[in-house]
């Protein structure tokens, strides 16, 4: 058997989704976005069961009420992977059972992008399910254990999360809501609202994009919505931009965001010059 590597042509041929996570306060208009996408071509995944706000959105929705059914349909979506024993979620054995169940998965064909509201009640499930588990009561007592659980829980999430982010055909978008707090020093900092700290820290790894959608000022005092898309923003909020091509703020609007990570020009990184063994960091900064 020869070794199967794949050429620059096959690989630039290959149909690529992107895999994002956009955050934001409630109330902001994360659920509405899917009006920005061909509704022929999505999928809505409702965890919230909050969908007035696209009441009218002429799309099909999936509604699964538990964690089992969350996993249940990562499998089906993503297919199995092969490196897993038959006991182990998202095997090939695990996909079986779910095909027999939900039947062929190239009826899922016709969709282009699959819409996540939320990954924030997907956690609430995920930790009231580890909750439940043996892992989450001690061995010696049989009292509950809750570093267990949060334990259990971040390894569910992440497997969950690393398993969509594989479906290479499919865009997935997640959303979720954007906690605002305040450190030590009296400094605002946001982060993604998701039971247990371990997933909210991982999960810039695992995606293409973060994005947060926020309320931003124009130089009149008036208000307007944006995407924030660069780790170095002056707001510190959560963001990065695999693609290289999206700028510091983007227009709220999903459709039109993934057109531009797909074709538009690659941003130019600054590069940080080399430093001579002899020259101090603080150099550099003063343009010596």
């Amino acid at each position: 058997m020869a070794l199967p590597i794949i050429t620059a042509d096959q690989r630039l041929a290959e149909p690529r989704g992107v895999k994002g996570c956009i955050f934001g306060k409630s109330g902001i208009g994360k659920t509405s976005l899917l009006l920005s996408l061909d509704p022929t071509s999505t999928l809505f995944i409702d965890l919230e069961a909050g969908d007035l706000a696209i009441e009218g959105w002429p799309g099909d929705t999936l509604r699964p009420r538990t964690w089992g059914e969350c996993r249940d349909l990562a499998v089906y979506i993503g297919g199995p992977n092969p490196a897993l024993r038959s006991d182990q979620p998202y095997s090939e054995a695990h996909f079986a059972a779910v095909a027999e169940q939900f039947g062929d998965p190239a009826v899922l064909d016709r969709y282009e992008t699959i819409f996540v509201d939320s990954i924030t009640v997907a956690g609430r499930l995920c930790f009231q399910w580890c909750r439940g588990q043996p892992e989450a009561f001690s061995d010696k007592t049989g009292k509950p254990d809750i570093r267990g659980a949060y334990g259990l829980h971040s390894r569910e999430m992440i497997a969950w999360l690393t398993h969509l982010q594989h479906t290479r055909a499919k865009n997935v978008w997640f959303v979720g809501i954007l906690d605002e707090k305040l450190d030590d020093f009296n400094r605002r900092v946001f982060s993604p609202q998701i039971d247990g700290s371990k997933t909210g820290l991982e999960l810039p790894g695992i995606v293409d994009e973060v994005v947060s959608m926020v309320e931003l000022k124009a130089d009149d005092g008036a208000s307007y919505r944006a995407f924030v898309c660069q780790t170095l923003n002056p707001q510190g909020f959560p963001a990065k931009d695999r693609s290289g091509r999206l700028d510091m703020v983007e227009e709220p609007h999903l459709g039109r965001l993934m057109a531009k990570i797909r074709s538009g020009p690659r941003r130019t990184l600054p590069i940080t010059p080399a430093l001579d063994p002899n020259q101090s960091p603080n150099d550099l900064s003063e343009g010596a």
